[in-house]
């Protein structure tokens, strides 16, 4: 990969962690729901307007406007709001390289293999230890919100895998055309019809730099460039950038409201993260560097004797 693209990846990640701290900035002023819904407005017009749509059934991109507005960022963004720090938002979305490993294996009958139940076992023992460590940083509401959110990246997956289509970027522009209204409805549903006039109310520049900020570098231009990147170089190359983002959002959450990180949730992320990192690896490339390990270990222990 060439150091640039290299460059512009690693400020993409910085971009996509940072990111949930805006998400904060932005909830502390509205409701969660309205704010997403804001966010996918803004993205799409008027912007759908001047791309063709994609050659996929309008069932694909119906549900992912659904998984993707509603299912991943309206439950994120919601979790924000009832508790859950930024940073700790940002590493508990990764939790779907488990998610993954069910809906794939339920759903699109893959096998699961050796990496990919390492990666999960690490990832759930990582969780296992941020739901007892204290310090503030973690809701239960906001736990089982951003975990739904993380099930939901999954699905998406499966979304993108069935309708079969190359135009990705265009694919994403017109499904998450489908997503503002439900949230609006949702949030009306949860908050009753007062929530519009408050959104009428308290909308000030924070939040209006928080919708903005969240949909045009964060959605169009992120996406844009992530998609370029894995047409240039493949998934398999890109995705590991991914880690980085959690990394960000932490530091995110410690530069912008002070969150504290703790020695468990440092030891948690790196197990998640790890659990990531490996479930994405060949499973022969894992189990040559297992034996390496086991070999190097075996030799120190005779060589002690």
């Amino acid at each position: 990969m060439k150091q640039r693209d290299v460059g512009l990846l690693f400020a993409l990640m910085a971009l996509w962690g940072l990111n949930f701290s805006v998400i904060k900035l932005g909830v502390n002023n509205i409701d969660p729901l309205m704010l997403t819904a804001l966010r996918f407005t803004f993205a799409v017009f008027p912007l759908v307007f001047f791309i063709k749509r994609p050659n996929v059934q309008w069932r694909y991109l119906v549900a992912y406007g659904l998984s993707f507005g509603v299912g991943v960022w309206g439950l994120t963004t919601l979790s924000i709001r009832l508790g859950l720090s930024a940073g700790m938002a940002s590493l508990l979305l990764d939790m779907s390289v488990v998610s993954s490993l069910l809906v794939g294996y339920f759903v699109l009958k893959e096998k699961l293999t050796f990496n990919k139940l390492l990666g999960a076992g690490l990832a759930l023992m990582g969780l296992f230890i941020i739901m007892q460590a204290d310090g503030g940083a973690i809701s239960m509401a906001g736990l089982v919100l951003v975990l739904l959110a993380s099930v939901c990246w999954s699905i998406n997956g499966v979304i993108v895998k069935w309708a079969n289509t190359r135009e990705i970027f265009a694919f994403n522009i017109w499904g998450m055309l489908f997503a503002p209204l439900p949230l609006v409805c949702l949030s009306i549903l949860i908050n009753g019809s007062q929530v519009v006039f408050e959104l009428l109310a308290e909308f000030d520049r924070s939040t209006l730099f928080s919708v903005l900020f969240q949909a045009y570098p964060t959605t169009l231009f992120g996406y844009w460039l992530w998609n370029k990147m894995i047409v240039k170089y493949g998934i398999s190359s890109v995705a590991p950038m991914t880690l980085l983002v959690p990394v960000f959002g932490i530091l995110g959450g410690y530069w912008f409201y002070q969150e504290v990180i703790s020695l468990s949730q440092i030891v948690a992320g790196v197990m998640i993260l790890g659990g990531l990192f490996i479930s994405q690896m060949p499973s022969y490339l894992l189990k040559s560097r297992l034996r390496k390990v086991v070999f190097y270990v075996q030799s120190r222990i005779n060589g002690l004797r």
